[in-house]
């Protein structure tokens, strides 16, 4: 690429690009190189700009000056006799031949445009000449170190704010402008320094080293080029003059004329003073255009590999978006649109069993305390009130309850992280607890015991003192809390959708793939990408959540109603088994007379609450002036019973959840998201969301024809340069 034509060309390809990879595409993160002109107002930029041209002229900024960037290509064409110069339609992108003069209006034009104000978009002009160097450069606005008024000291301020933005992005080389002299006073390359310490992106360029002739002496110059020990040897310096003359005056010789002339007396001057040869290529303009050739070389042609890398991996994540959105359109067709819903919903229904079951790395995540407070904020927003927040009391707040269920119960996996089946088992652990602070709430009174004694027909014996009691007293109480355990499940299984979209969505391409339907990434994409379907799918999961809980509370309501209607039977204890014997070398088969033992002890070994309950009924006291010794007694065996029930209870609230919540549910989803219906405002939008696809489809190919023809041009030019060796 050493040649001219090649280093040209290499610009333009990469200018071609840039244009189309940022603008058409919109990316503005690109892994594109570009040089940033800096300085303060006056201190030469202008000038240094049309010395890379090689031509005199000025860009009518208006009374306020420069508000925009200006990005310039110059382009060396040797065989123009006249130059060139284009400016970029910054609606259509194309490059536009005009007059010189008419681009210095064009450009004006366009800084006045911004008013008061900056604009961050950027006028791009191409200069194609004999005279001008193969190069492309941001100039951007002056810094401004005074200001007559508030109005001004705003602008100064948007300025550099905008051309910091520049500065900060660590792509852009800067070109910091500072007139010759004390290095310890540029405040440009002091900003430069802020954002660079090392100056890896930093070229330095003092500018009027023509006005320093007579303070260098043979043993001042090598430091003064040093710039007195307050330059770092890692930062890339140049001292030169540009071609000036006196204000007022015509120009005395042909711009290049002076160029040259004064690069040739800078490098004399330089060497009179004794400058030592190894300081010699850093002084003079020539010197500079020499170094940024090869610095421009060397910065753009490694550009080309990463800038393809990039492509290629923007054409992929084109391709599969172009691919997701005519997915979309096709499945979102009138005639299909009801199927594919509930084909979405199935897959979802499906996925829920196997993030029940235990799936790792799925998000959200949340520990025990987390998930309590979610769970409290949710119903205090709700304003729910039909169950109890707390298990009793006695806790002051939920912060008491986690600090209980923390340090004392020391629940496990309490501070993990979890989802899925792992926190539904830590969820029934805490419900569990929940449930057995039950207690009834209040004392029962001698005219309790009295009134539910009463008469009837039959003789009303204690045992049905202590059922109406327990009925009127203790299931409330119980029902409250059982409300609670409803609640916290259907809320757990609402906040899972999430992770079952997370892991629907995570099995493509994976090593796991395989082991489950194909369709669940498909619908996954399709549930996060079309908000009609979403809604759809998680308003009838809330639906079968919500019919749930009434099924659960129903269910338990039924069982709690017929337990305390007649609590004997329900009290009848499990079977009790023998120890097992550690050693099972003994083992045999029981035989038939081993097994007419069993029997009869087990049916007696049933009744062990229920024996212990009836002998405590019997020394209750019947007689009337007994009453109060007899009410002392019946408040001992409602409490008692009452525990027992409760323990009962407790015991079974996993079995209970597991029949009247879970199993229900999960078998039954799938079939109510085969049942889902649209309405007519459903299919209306689904009509609208189809017409918006339409040219989100066409924006997508045309951004992939967009990328290839970047992709053809960068592969083209690399093998181009390739054959030429």
């Amino acid at each position: 690429m050493s040649s001219v034509g090649a280093k040209s060309e290499l610009l333009n390809v990469l200018g071609d690009v840039k244009v189309r990879v940022q603008d058409k595409l919109g990316i503005v993160d690109f892994p594109m190189p570009q040089f940033i002109l800096l300085g303060r107002q006056s201190v030469g930029k202008s000038r240094l700009i049309e010395a890379l041209a090689g031509e005199c002229f000025n860009f009518i900024s208006g009374t306020l000056g420069s508000r925009r960037p200006t990005i310039l290509e110059f382009r060396h064409a040797p065989g123009y006799t006249i130059s060139k110069w284009f400016v970029r339609d910054r609606k259509t992108n194309h490059w536009m031949e005009y007059p010189i003069d008419q681009v210095m209006k064009i450009v004006g034009d366009a800084h006045e445009e911004c008013g008061a104000s900056v604009s961050h978009e950027a006028i791009y002009v191409r200069i194609e000449s004999s005279a001008c160097v193969d190069m492309q450069i941001v100039d951007l606005p002056g810094f401004r170190d005074f200001a007559i008024d508030t109005g001004k000291q705003d602008l100064a301020d948007k300025i550099e704010t905008m051309v910091m933005t520049f500065m900060k992005d660590k792509r852009n080389v800067m070109l910091c402008v500072e007139q010759a002299g004390d290095a310890a006073t540029m405040s440009t390359l002091a900003k430069c320094r802020s954002l660079d310490p090392e100056f890896k992106r930093t070229i330095l360029i003092r500018n009027k080293l023509d006005k320093y002739y007579n303070d260098l002496t043979p043993d001042n110059v090598s430091k003064w080029v040093d710039g007195f020990g307050d330059l770092p040897d890692s930062l890339v310096r140049f001292a030169l003059t540009l071609p000036w003359w006196h204000d007022g005056s015509p120009m005395p010789k042909p711009f290049n004329q002076i160029k040259d002339e004064m690069d040739a007396n800078d490098k004399n001057q330089m060497a009179s003073k004794g400058l030592s040869d190894m300081y010699m290529d850093t002084i003079g303009f020539k010197n500079f255009v020499k170094f940024m050739e090869k610095k421009i070389e060397q910065m753009f042609a490694e550009a080309i590999d990463p800038v393809l890398t990039n492509l290629k991996d923007l054409k992929s994540t084109a391709s599969n978006q172009k691919k997701d959105l005519e997915t979309e359109y096709n499945d979102t067709d009138p005639h299909r649109i009801l199927s594919t819903t509930r084909d979405c919903g199935i897959s979802f229904a499906t996925a829920l069993t196997h993030v029940m079951e235990g799936v790792l790395d799925l998000q959200p995540v949340m520990n025990l305390d987390e998930e309590l407070r979610a769970f409290h904020h949710y119903h205090a927003t709700l304003g729910s009130n039909h169950f109890s927040l707390l298990p009793s009391e006695d806790f002051c707040s939920l912060q008491d309850y986690i600090d209980y269920l923390r340090n004392e119960i020391q629940i496990g996996a309490f501070d993990v992280e979890v989802n899925g089946g792992a926190q539904f088992r830590r969820l029934m652990m805490e419900v569990e607890i929940f449930l057995r602070f039950s207690e009834i709430a209040v004392e029962i009174k001698k005219r309790d015991v009295i009134q539910a004694r009463g008469v009837s027909m039959s003789s009303l014996t204690w045992r049905d003192v202590v059922v109406k009691l327990l009925s009127h007293e203790a299931h409330l109480p119980l029902q409250r809390r059982v409300a609670y355990v409803g609640e916290r499940i259907k809320w757990f299984f609402e906040i899972q959708k999430d992770a079952v979209l997370e892991f629907m969505e995570k099995l493509e391409g994976s090593p796991t793939a395989n082991l489950f339907s194909p369709l669940y990434p498909k619908h996954a994409k399709l549930i996060k990408q079309n908000a009609m379907i979403k809604h759809a799918v998680w308003q009838t999961y809330d639906q079968t959540c919500g019919r749930q809980l009434r099924q659960f509370v129903e269910l338990f309501e039924n069982m709690l109603t017929s337990t305390f209607s007649n609590p004997w039977v329900f009290l009848k204890g499990a079977t009790t088994i023998p120890a097992i014997s550690g050693d099972l070398e003994d083992a045999m088969l029981p035989s038939f007379d081993d097994t007419k033992n069993r029997i009869p002890r087990e049916i007696e070994s049933r009744s062990g609450n229920e024996v212990a309950i009836s002998h405590w009924l019997t020394k209750i006291p019947a007689e009337p002036h007994e009453i109060d010794q007899a009410v002392d007694k019946v408040q001992i065996l409602v409490l008692h019973t009452y525990s027992f029930i409760r323990s009962q209870v407790c015991d079974q609230v996993e079995l209970f959840s597991e029949s009247f919540f879970k199993l229900p549910m999960m078998r039954r989803l799938e079939e109510d998201m085969a049942k889902i219906e649209l309405t007519p405002e459903d299919k209306a939008n689904y009509q609208a969301r189809r017409e918006r696809l339409k040219p989100e489809i066409k924006l997508a190919e045309e951004s992939l024809v967009e990328i290839d023809w970047c992709i053809d041009r960068l592969q083209g030019f690399k093998l181009k340069c390739d054959a030429r060796g």
